[in-house]
């Protein structure tokens, strides 16, 4: 059975960092990547990464967030760096099986970034 749990969130001043971590278990993954969603908004991918290291990040998210990932744990990270309230949503971790047949979200983590 694959669990995700993440964790991390919280609030922050604008200009602060956070760090994101998603636990993975129950199966071998493909993509693993965060995704965001602000109160009346669709959900939005925010980066991906690929079993190999391969990245993709939302233009939101270019140069102020990167998205490291651990194989060998299971684990997918999202430091965030100079936060801006237009970031202030709920984070979610996705996974995809290594096929990219199943994918999978995680329970959501808020980030608030306010003064």
């Amino acid at each position: 059975q694959v669990q995700l749990v993440e964790s991390g969130g919280g609030l922050v001043q604008p200009g602060g960092s956070l760090r994101l971590s998603c636990a993975a278990s129950g199966s071998i993954f493909g993509i693993m990547g965060w995704y965001r969603q602000a109160p009346g908004k669709q959900r939005e991918l925010v980066a991906a990464i690929t079993r190999s290291g391969s990245t993709n990040y939302a233009d939101s998210a270019k140069g102020r967030f990167t998205i490291p990932r651990d194989n060998a744990k299971n684990m997918v990270y999202l430091q965030m760096n100079s936060l801006k309230p237009e970031d202030t949503a709920v984070y979610y971790c996705n996974v995809a099986s290594l096929l990219g047949t199943r994918e999978y979200w995680g329970q959501g983590t808020q980030v608030t970034v306010s003064s």
